[in-house]
């Protein structure tokens, strides 16, 4: 296959041009978008090419504290964007959402690691980390449906648990199908995307991989990885993140306290 045709400045302006095009169409159609297509453009260039010059620096350094820290400061920032989507009233939820990312992510990228992929060295950029920020970034969504689910249904549902409670329920069987409703929430997208992926689209993976020059068939069997991986820890990031979720209304005493 050929190699990957390099874009330069001149590509990018012209790359461009398609969004000052977009912005002309929302003026012509009154939208009131422009503004916010202006930021998103802005955001979108500066954002990438930070993220290129950063990782093109973790690539050449190649240190594992290197990778370990930038996944770290990875997983931060997903875990702040999924608290700010759940809520911000309860100071508990970042912490707990942290964590599950952090969990799931961790087990699902060791199994992958050392199972399937089984690199030179277990943190090998070119494979952890455009790996875990996939995992990261569909776990986060995965994350922020069912918190904000599950979240707003006990909110409004406080004289319903409340009366489960007064007939001797525990506050985890006062709030179960809340529970139950909240993950499958969070796991629908992606059991959607599991079901039309290849058919309708050709996954953002696979066409970068193809772009780049890796054999079609190559780039599916990576794309099959990916999605089991995605599967795992957006099912565990869940199920970690409504168990703990439900635990921080109700006191020691199994009483709805928010």
């Amino acid at each position: 296959m050929q190699e990957l045709i390099k874009l330069d400045l001149v590509d990018l302006a012209s790359a461009t041009a398609l969004m000052a095009i977009v912005i002309g169409l929302s003026v012509w159609e009154n939208l009131g978008l422009e503004l916010n297509l202006v930021l998103a453009t802005g955001r979108t260039i500066l954002q990438l090419a930070v993220l290129g010059y950063v990782l093109d620096f973790i690539f050449a350094f190649d240190n594992a504290w290197a990778v370990l820290g930038f996944l770290v400061l990875l997983l931060t920032i997903t875990a702040i964007v999924a608290r700010n989507r759940i809520t911000q009233k309860i100071p508990q939820v970042l912490p707990l959402v942290w964590g599950s990312l952090l969990l799931s992510t961790t087990i699902v990228i060791l199994y992958t690691n050392f199972v399937m992929i089984q690199p030179h060295r277990w943190y090998e950029p070119q494979y952890v980390i455009p790996l875990a920020g996939i995992i990261l970034g569909n776990a986060m969504n995965a994350a922020a449906i069912a918190g904000e689910r599950l979240v707003n249904t006990i909110n409004n549902s406080h004289i319903e648990i409340e009366t489960h409670l007064s007939l001797g329920a525990t506050p985890q069987q006062a709030i179960a199908q809340y529970r139950k409703d909240a993950i499958r929430a969070g796991l629908i997208p992606t059991v959607n995307q599991m079901m039309i992926i290849g058919l309708v689209t050709i996954p953002g993976f696979v066409a970068g991989q193809i772009l780049s020059g890796v054999n079609a068939l190559d780039a599916a069997s990576y794309q099959i990885v990916i999605m089991f991986m995605t599967a795992f820890a957006n099912l565990l990031t869940i199920i970690l993140l409504t168990r703990g979720l439900s635990r921080l209304f109700f006191n020691s005493a199994a009483q709805l306290v928010r």
